[in-house]
């Protein structure tokens, strides 16, 4: 019996040489790919996770400085978030909150030069929309009409659409075109939802051009 059992576990031992020595290779290379991968993976994890909290402490100096009104270490702030963490959330929402500092220091070039690079490499949609909504404020308020309306141009995500509709309305009005100014008021206020409170303030602007709210409901019901 005993023998009959070793030439059993001979013959599967012999089975599993004949294998191995014909997959044995090529599952070596798999489980390498496969373990190289996953350690990659965790890698790439503990890099964005360290990345991220490196960003958020540059953030909070960034936020003091501001609220210091310390011109000096909001750029060294804003410069390091940018360079090293730019592809992060945290250097976007920084240059929005330095921009904002810069505008309320009477530092337009420093402002629009945060606001620029936001547009061109924020980290999300959204915020590039933000910042290209400033921008236009900055513009229409310089007088800047023509430039600040090209801002606005192209595409922009659906829950901006009534803010950029609204911002067009307010550089035509200040162009001296109150029908223009009207249509894109009136749109705004279809793209806002009920419950946003910015709606209200859009109604306030089109009352101003003698239209009703009312008048604009009632031509939204079949």
């Amino acid at each position: 019996m005993a023998k009959h059992l070793d030439l059993e576990e001979q013959e599967q031992l012999d089975q599993i040489k004949h294998f191995w020595a014909q997959y044995g290779n090529l599952i070596t290379w798999v489980l390498i790919i496969v373990l190289g991968a996953m350690a990659a993976w965790n890698g790439w994890r503990y890099w964005e996770r360290s990345q991220s909290t490196k960003a958020a402490v540059l953030h909070d100096e960034l936020e003091r400085a501001a609220e210091a009104r310390d011109t000096a270490r909001l750029e060294d702030a804003l410069g390091k978030l940018r360079e090293g963490f730019g592809s992060t959330t945290q250097a976007s929402q920084g240059a929005l909150l330095a921009a904002k500092a810069f505008h309320e220091q009477g530092k337009q070039d420093a402002a629009r030069s945060a606001l620029s690079w936001v547009v061109d490499k924020g980290a999300d949609e959204a915020y590039q929309a933000v910042a290209r909504l400033r921008l236009a404020a900055l513009e229409l308020e310089a007088g800047q009409h023509e430039q600040a309306l090209k801002r606005l141009d192209g595409k922009v995500p659906a829950d901006f659409q009534g803010l950029f509709e609204d911002r067009r309305g307010d550089i035509l009005l200040a162009q001296g075109k109150p029908d223009e100014a009207r249509k894109h008021f009136e749109s705004a206020w279809k793209s806002l939802g009920e419950r946003n409170p910015y709606r209200k303030l859009v109604e306030v602007k089109l009352a101003s051009l003698g239209v009703a709210a009312a008048a604009l409901t009632a031509s939204k019901e079949p």
